[in-house]
This record gives C-alpha cells, structure tokens and sequence, in this order.
C-alpha cells in the first residue's frame, strides 16, 4: 500500500483500538473528518483487502466503511447532509467489495463484513443500478472454489435477507432455488457450505410467507414444487449418522482445521439448517408438508434416539461447551441440533396424519402404559430433561438460577424446557393418558437399580410441567394417578445424598396436594421440618416455594400458619440482607409464599408478634426495584387491608404500618427516585382507600407532614400519582381530621391541599406524573365548598381549565374534565356561567373546556368516571343553554376518499422505494381532518356510543366479528398450524399496542353497566318525548349508522 489516504487512515483505525481513551477518542474525530475526502471510502476497502493487514484492522475498516455506506449511498442522510459519492468511485467499491465477498481469501470474519456492506449497497443499487449482482453469484455459486462459495452464498443471502423486494424474487426465484439445492445436494461440497446453501434457501420463505397473501396460487404451485424437489434430500440428511465425535469439544469452529472436527461439526450445522427449514415450512406451508409429517416424525424420532448417548455424554456427564456458532451465524453444536430436533418432532406430533398412526396404536393395545411408542416418549424426554453438569455447578452457587426455571422466567430455552412443552402437548391430546404414561415409565425408572437421581429427578420434573399445565387450565387429575405418585415424591424427599432429586420431590409434593388434599398434613410437615433443618439451600427454597401448593390445596391448619411465617422469617435473616437486591428470583419466591401462609388468616398481621408484617416489608425494601416484585406486595398488602378494613382491626393495622411506611418516605434525598419511596407511597394509597370512615383518629397527623413534604420535593410520577391518591381518600373518608390538621408553619390541611394541586398544575409537572390531580381537586371543591375555598375556588378552577388546554395524555385530560363534570352534576349552570367568563390564552373557556371534553369523553376508563361523565354531559344538554349551543366543536372524521391498500408485502421493498414512500409520506396532506358541529349535538353523539358501551352492544359485535374471521380461516383445513407462540415484535401493531400501554394510552375495554345503560336509555326516551334542546332536530343531523344504532336500542 503506497498511498498517503491509505497510510493514515490505518493508522487512526489501529488507534481506534487503543485502550487509552484520549488517543482513541481523537482517532474516531478524524476519522469523521476524513469521510469528505473523495478518496476515503476506496481506501478503507483497499486496507480491507489486504492480507498482509490484520484481520480486526480489516475487519474495522469493513465496519467504518458500512457505515460510510448506510449514510451516504442513497444520497439522503437522515442525520444531516449526505456525503456525495461520484459514480465511478460506487463502480470502482461495488468491484472491490464484490471481489473480496466472493473471492480466495481464508478469512471468513474479513468475507462476512465484506459481504454485509456488499448488502447494504446491493439494498440501495440492485438492480437498477446493479444489474450484474445477481448473475454473477450465480455464476460463483456453481463453479467457484469453496472459499468462493463461501462468499457469494453469504453476499446471497442478505440478499434474499434483506434486499429482495416482491417483484424481484418472482423474476429469480427459480435461479436461486436452483443453484443453492445444487450445492446443498452436493456431497462433494463441505457440510458447512452445504448448510450455508440450506440457509439460503430457508430465507425465500420469509419472502414468500410476505407475498402468499396477495399471490397465493401462484406462490404456492412455486413452494409445492420447490419442498417436493428438497424433500428426499432433506429425509436423507436427517437419517444420515454423524461421523465419531472428535476429542475435545470445547474449542470454536474457526480453531478446528483437522477434516474430523470439519466433518463433525459441519454435518451437525447441515442437519441443524435442514430441520430449521423444514420449521419455517411448516410455519408458512403447512398443508404442503402435511403427507410428509409420518415419515418426517420417524426420521426425527430416530435421529433423537441416536444422538442421546452423545448428548448425555458432552452435557449431562461432562460440561462440554454448547451453543456456538460460526462466524456466520449458522450454529453447528450437538445441543442446539438435538433442540431443533425436538422442537420439530413437538409439530408433527400434531399433525393429523401421525397422531391418526399413533391414535391406532393405542386403540391396539389394552391402555396407554402398554402402548410402546407412548413409553418411547416416556423413555426420549426423561433422556434429554437431565439436568445438564453446567447447570448442578451453577444452581450450587445461586438457587436463583434453579428458581428461574421453575418460574419459566429464564430465556435460556433448552432440551429439558423442551421436553417438557412436549409432555404438555401430550396431555393436550391424551389428557389422562399422558400422566399415566409417565406415571407407569416413573414406577419403572425408580425401580430399576441403574436409574440415576438425574433421571429419577428428571421423571418428576416433567411430571412438574404437565401438572402445572392441567392446574392452568383447569383440568382435573386422576385421584388414583395423584395418589399413585406419593411413593414416587416419598422416596425422592428421603434421598439425603442427592439434593436436587430431594428439592425436585418438595415441588411436585407442592403440586400434587391440590389434587389429593386429604393426604397433605404429613406431606406439610416434612416439608416444614426439611426448610428449618436442611443443609442445602436448594432444598430450602423448593420446601419455601412447595408451601405455595400446601396453602392452595386449602389444607393447612391454622397452627401451622405461625410455623410458616417463622421458618420463612428464619430463612431470610439467616442471609446476608445486603446480597439479597440481586437475588430477583429468590425474592419473588419468598414474598409468594409469604402471602399465600398470610391468606391462611390475615389476622396474623396484627396478633402477636408473628412479624408477618415486618417480613413484608423487609423483602420489600430489598425489592424494590423489581417491578414483579412490587406487584406482588402491593397486592399481599392490599389483601390484608381490604381483610382488615372497618373496625378495630384497621386501627391497629395503621397503628402496625404507618411508622413504617412514613419512615420510608425519610430514606434518600427525598427526591422521589427511590423504588422504595415509591412503594410505600403506593402501599400508603392502598391503606388510605380501604380506609374506615371516619379515619381512625390520628391518621392524617402521623402520615399528611411526611407525605407532604415528600409531594413537594418530587417530580416523580411514580410518587406523585398514588401520594395525590392518598390525600384525595383522606378528603373523602374524613375531610373533617384533615381541615383541622396543621403543619409545622401553622398552613391548615386544606391550604396544603391547595398548595400540592398548584404544583401538580404547574408546567414543570409532566401529564401522567400529575394524572390524579383532577380527582384530588374535585374532591377538595366538594367538601371544602365556597363557605371554606372563598376566593381560591374561581383560582383552582381557573387553574384546572388552563391546565385542561396544554394537557396532552389521556388519563390527565380525564382526570381534570372531571373537575368540572363532577360540579355539573349539582351545578351544571354555574358551570357553564363560569367558563364562559373565563378566558384561557386568548380563548373562550367554554370553547376550550367543551372541546376537550367532548374530543375525549369516549376515552374515559373507569365505571364510576363513565356514569359520573354521562350524567354530567346529559345535564349540559339538557340546560339548552344558548352559550353551549353556539359552542363549536369537533364532529366526524372526514375519512379521505381511496380504496388503495397498504400490505404487509409493500413493506418488504427496496431502498429506492422506501425513498419514494418517505417524500410521500413528508408531502403528504394534512392530519386527521373533521367536521365542526354545535356542542350540544356531540354531545348526542357521545352519549350514543356511551349508550351503546354500556349496554354491551359494542363488545357483542366485536366478538361476532372476530369469530366470523376466525371461522372463515378455520375453513382452510388448517389444523396443524398453531396460533404461533411468540410475539412478533416486528410488526408495527404489536409495537405499538405494547407502547400505548406502556405510556398509559392503551385501549380500556369497555364493559356492561347496566346503571348507565338505564340512565341513558331514560334520557333519549325523554328528550325525544318531550323534544328537550331540540332534540328531534338534532335527531335528523345525526349519520344513518347513529340512527340505526339508536333505534335498536330503544327497541330492546
């Protein structure tokens, strides 16, 4: 490398690697710099394509060099000005990149970056500017060496991946199946290539499952013809035995040269590649592989049955590594193909054709425990549920592990998670015959003299997953089943040497309870005696985690409520507190069980000195942060005060908790941002509003000062929100204790009141951090009332209608039109007189409060807030008051005229048309348009659709909508394919659904009320009887559909 461009920019890519940050910072500046010289992206691909270069250099050259690309290519750069690139210098990268993708070099890492910037500028120039891409990797592909291979197959498969729009595939589909299934059935390729090859095939049905829905015919003659080409190939591959294992398995693929490591690991990532497509084909064709899913299941079953001495070998007996992947991502280890292997033989055993074989074979023999292939299964899912070396190790050093996969809140998806969802499916299908399939496998398995504990505990275990799945859903079990499998718990609890089979015992004891009560008062005692005197802390926390079955079964005496609490309180404080904020796990475990010894008798809160209640709140303190956690305490709170409420009990349980509480309120800056802080200001909420009425005396004194000044030093919506909750209970259970109440400056309550409702409507508070200040206001004007709010009453409602104009998020809006529907109820009149004096930025305070209201009324959640609302809006109406008449507000949507579609498949387009798409969408025409109407006819308009709601008409036509679509695909004779199992986070819907609920938007559904459906139905009769405000003729300006709904209604 001679040139100067060249010589310095790879020095500063060396000095990006530095470790020292002020040399690597100040290489990354010029770098940035450089980008304007023309030379600087030829340059970082002439350094990447020499070998005499490092490869992380290389590599970070292909990196910089993407990147160039991403911003600049299209010549549009959504970060700032794009850089522009001349066309003979795109020409002169396009040959470089293409050539180094595709070319000689052994560097696998260097070819994939390669091949992903290749990708990036394919995306922007293919084929209009690109024309020979594609007909080159397909010369490559055929004839090339295998590193050549190598790369054009990578360079095609992002551009399947990534670039290929609709149009484009259905012009060299046929090319590119083609060449690939050449290289996939040739033996003379390596296993890895092959692989590869399959890979690329898997990525045309991502395309294809994108285009089936407009094309479908054509599409699926295409997928026929393509799966009964691979079909053979694919079945010769998965009965193909794998060479012997070479020694050693912990080193990567890039580190093993010799041919039998190669051979080894390249034909488990062939295998691997197969079934994944064979997957994906049965997620987008179902019904063409549905004649294939016997032999399919077989070979599957076969292959599984092979690989098990390895894999009990490399995992169970020994922790040899697992879960590795090339540097092109394909995954070549015995773990990751057995989890595929199973996860394919879950679907066919779903599929109609083998479950009608199977289904024979069990009509053929005299029950399911004397039917083979149901003991094989048996026999299979305990081989491969063990419990692998590496996990033992880890559960020894952390029960937080073991209880993650208890909980299924692990993500570590593995063959024994496996294994267990395919006993689920069983009992889906056999019901009780699958528990007595396992039921006869166990009896034999800890009967025989060479069982091991693992795979005793991994009998029970799958037996933990099938149980769970029939208590989720209902589903009773066999009394002889559950008592035949005592003998099998008894011996495992009894096992001192082996902990995990001991631990394994206690959960299913656990379980098993619910199904045969009667025998559970022993069970509970062992299980309580084991968590006070076991070594092993595993064991401790399955007995902790067991005695949430106990309390479930309705089987515990109250004598053994107190054993429990202490064993549980024992546990915890015989730990190191301080190590407990990391243990998520364990926490969750025991606040659960906790509750559930509490749910026996709440009453053991406030007896004694049980500590039931300091427990709680221990583990809340070291909980906090944990937001599963916090639900779970709140709701174990909330339970004992709704247990309490009324009465003595309550007064001694604020006695018990509000020093602890309030004391919370002490713990940081009292800035609010301090999880605990939160949680007790939410517990403090869930006290005050199962509150007695009056409060117990002394109430407001020992929480309002903390309280308050917590409110005024914060910003946090996560304290604010329930701490306004809190004081508006107080007003509405005992307003009387806070007027009279005084802070430490001599302010009264209500002065403290007015103050907090000011700030919370101030414009440094944020919508949903203040969205409770409209409940707390109308509560104080409706016990204050003019004689004690004087003056500040005209201020507060002034304050609440200019906060109502800026406010933005739905619950806010809701929480302060409240305010003043809430006067309505009583004063409607004065209400309006009010507002129409008021002025709000230059505007009309009727103009700008009706607006809102009546924009978002449909959107109110709550049953009272809805009545309240519709009582409240029906009385503005009914005033016929000329200044509500004259008021205009928003009407209909005007939905433009278009009958054009916009598909899934119009997404998958490449960049160019996503340009085209942006400019639309940047010069589009305006917002959502609509037709301006007086007030008092949107407020018919609401009051139908609150009529309808409350009624239940809405939720009725939705279900019949939906189950008219659900029949219309059920008449697709498409019972092997599955509803799928995980949410596609791709699709814009799903994101934004989960963002609407996540800030607070989302969706309330509403329910039938028959007090607001009466109300209403009353109001129209009337209106329209005695036509008050005009009604009939308003009646006329109403839409058909408004009409029709109304009609019918007054017709039931």
């Amino acid at each position: 490398m001679a040139g100067s461009m060249e010589d310095q920019l790879l020095q500063l890519l060396a000095d990006t690697q530095l470790s020292a940050q002020a040399p690597r910072k100040q290489a990354e500046l010029l770098l940035e710099q450089a980008t304007s010289n023309p030379a600087f992206p030829t340059s970082l691909a002439a350094i990447a394509s020499h070998n005499s270069v490092s490869s992380e250099i290389r590599q970070s050259a292909l990196l910089v060099l993407r990147t160039f690309v991403e911003k600049n290519w299209a010549g549009v750069n959504e970060d700032g000005p794009a850089i522009i690139i001349p066309d003979p210098t795109k020409g002169q990268l396009r040959v470089q990149l293409l050539d180094l993708a595709t070319g000689n070099d052994d560097n696998r890492k260097v070819k994939s970056a390669a091949s992903y910037v290749v990708s990036k500028i394919a995306a922007v120039d293919f084929p209009e500017q690109w024309s020979s891409l594609l007909p080159t990797l397909l010369h490559i592909i055929p004839t090339g060496s295998d590193l050549q291979l190598h790369g054009a197959l990578k360079v095609l498969s992002d551009l399947v991946e990534d670039t290929l729009s609709e149009d484009q595939f259905f012009s060299v589909a046929r090319d590119i199946v083609k060449v690939v299934y050449d290289v996939a059935v040739n033996d003379g390729r390596k296993s890895i290539l092959r692989a590869l090859a399959v890979l690329v095939f898997r990525g045309t049905f991502d395309i294809m499952d994108i285009v089936k829905d407009e094309h479908g015919g054509q599409v699926k003659v295409f997928a026929d013809e393509a799966i009964s080409a691979w079909s053979p190939f694919f079945l010769d591959i998965m009965k193909k035995p794998l060479p012997a294992r070479p020694a050693g398995g912990d080193e990567g693929y890039e580190s093993a040269r010799d041919d039998q490591s190669e051979a080894y690991r390249g034909l488990v990532a062939l295998k691997l590649q197969v079934v994944k497509t064979l997957m994906k084909i049965r997620n987008v064709f179902p019904q063409l592989l549905l004649p294939q899913t016997p032999v399919l299941f077989t070979a599957t079953w076969e292959e599984l049955s092979l690989l098990q001495e390895s894999y009990q070998h490399m995992y169970v007996d020994n922790d040899e590594q697992g879960r590795l992947e090339d540097s092109d991502g394909i995954p070549y280890t015995l773990d990751f193909l057995v989890l595929e292997d199973l996860d394919f033989l879950q679907s066919c055993l779903r599929a109609p054709p083998v479950q009608k074989e199977l289904e024979a074979a069990l009509q053929a023999n005299s029950g399911v425990a004397a039917t083979p292939w149901v003991m094989d299964v048996m026999k299979l899912a305990v081989g491969y549920a063990q419990i692998f070396k590496e996990e033992e190790d880890l559960w020894d050093i952390d029960v937080n592990l073991f209880l993650a996969e208890e909980t299924s809140v692990t993500t570590n998806y593995t063959a024994r998670t496996s294994c267990g969802d395919l006993l689920i499916k069983l009992g889906e299908w056999l019901h009780q015959g699958a528990l007595e399939g396992l039921l006869a496998y166990t009896q034999a398995l800890f009967s025989a003299e060479q069982a091991t504990w693992r795979t005793r505990e991994a009998a029970l275990y799958l037996l933990t997953q099938i149980m769970n799945d029939f208590q989720d859903v209902d589903k009773a079990v066999s009394p002889e089943i559950a008592v035949a499998n005592l003998g099998l718990i008894e011996y495992a609890i009894n096992r001192e040497n082996e902990p995990l089979l001991r631990a394994r015992g206690f959960l299913v004891s656990g379980i098993l309870v619910q199904s045969i009560p009667d025998v559970a008062l022993g069970l509970l005692d062992h299980t309580i005696k084991a968590l006070n005197s076991e070594a092993t802390e595993v064991v401790r926390v399955a007995c902790i985690k067991a005695i949430q079955g106990f309390v479930k079964a309705n089987t515990v005496p109250a004598d053994r409520q107190l054993q429990i609490v202490a064993s549980i309180s024992d546990f915890l404080y015989g730990k190191d507190l301080t190590d407990l904020e990391d243990a998520d796990d364990l926490l969750v475990t025991l606040v659960e069980s906790l509750r559930a010894a509490i749910r026996i008798d709440s009453r053991i809160t406030i007896s004694g000195d049980s500590g039931a209640l300091d427990l709680l709140f221990v583990i809340a303190k070291h909980g906090a942060a944990n937001f599963q956690l916090t639900l779970i305490v709140s709701e174990t709170f909330e339970e004992i005060v709704s247990s309490l409420s009324g009465g003595d009990a309550y007064s001694t349980l604020c006695g018990k908790v509000l020093p602890s509480l309030t004391g919370a309120f002490d713990v940081g800056d009292m800035t609010g941002d301090n999880p605990l802080v939160e949680l007790a200001t939410e517990l403090l909420a869930v006290l005050t509003e199962n509150g007695s009425e009056p409060l117990p005396p002394g109430y407001v004194a020992a929480s309002l000062p903390k309280l308050n000044r917590l409110l005024m030093a914060t910003t946090e919506g996560g304290v604010l929100r329930p701490g306004v909750e809190t004081l508006k209970f107080m007003l509405m259970y005992d307003h009387q204790q806070v007027f009279s109440w005084h802070d430490e400056n001599g302010r009264s309550g209500l002065e403290v009141c007015l103050v907090i409702i000011d700030k919370l409507l101030g414009p440094t508070i944020e919508d949903n951090a203040a969205s409770e200040v409209g409940g707390l206001a109308a509560e104080l004007v409706e016990k204050a009332g003019q004689e004690r709010l004087g003056p500040y009453l005209e201020q507060l409602l002034r304050a609440v209608a200019s906060r109502l104009a800026t406010a933005e998020a739905a619950p806010f809006i809701q929480s302060l039109i409240l305010v003043f529907a809430r006067l309505s109820l009583v004063g409607a009149h004065d209400v309006v007189e009010f507002l129409n004096q008021t002025e709000i930025n230059g505007q009309n305070g009727l103009q700008v409060v009706l607006s809102k209201w009546l924009e978002h009324s449909i959107n109110f959640a709550g049953y009272d807030e809805i009545r309240q609302n519709v009582i409240a809006l029906s009385k503005l109406y009914s005033l016929n008051d000329q200044r509500v008449v004259q008021t205009m507000v928003k009407g209909d949507l005007i939905i433009p005229v278009s009958d054009r579609i916009m598909t899934r498949s119009q997404a998958k387009q490449s960049m160019a048309s996503l340009s085209t798409v942006r400019n639309k969408i940047l010069t589009g025409p305006d917002p959502d348009q609509y037709t301006i109407i007086p007030a008092p006819l949107k407020i018919i308009k609401v009051l139908i659709e609150e009529l309808l709601s409350a009624s239940g008409f809405q939720n009725a036509a939705s279900a019949a909508a939906a189950a008219a679509e659900f029949a219309d695909e059920e008449g697709e004779d498409d019972s092997w394919e599955d509803v799928p199992s995980i949410l596609d986070l791709g699709l814009g819907t799903t994101k934004a659904e989960l963002m609407a609920y996540a800030d607070g938007t989302g969706s309330f559904v509403r329910q039938k009320d028959d007090e607001t459906q009466a109300y209403l139905t009353e109001f129209f009769i009337k209106a329209s009887n005695e036509n008050i405000a005009g009604f009939n003729e308003l009646y006329g300006a109403l839409t058909e559909g408004e009409k029709v709904k109304l009609n019918e209604l007054a017709h039931q």
